[in-house]
């Protein structure tokens, strides 16, 4: 008969800054409407959208930010 020992670890879920991780991105939506503008890398593009919805659309006031950033799960201590 075999046995089998098996152990547990904790892990930490962080930023993932490696140089291979995936880049933030942002993209901007209108709540009025609920259009939702082009995701980007640059921040300042998706606040450029916003700029150009509202004036397309005076009354459109309300904007919701959406920023996805990477993170990893890092291995801490064996329990």
């Amino acid at each position: 008969m075999t046995r089998k020992t098996y152990r547990f670890r904790e892990y930490v879920i962080t930023p993932d800054t490696r140089p291979e991780a995936e880049p933030h991105t942002y993209a901007m939506t209108c709540t009025a409407c609920h259009t939702v503008g082009p995701r980007s890398e640059d921040m300042d593009e998706a606040h450029n959208w916003a700029v150009q919805h509202l004036k397309a659309n005076p009354a459109h006031l309300t904007y919701r930010e959406h920023i996805t950033r990477p993170y990893r799960a890092v291995p801490g201590e064996w329990l």
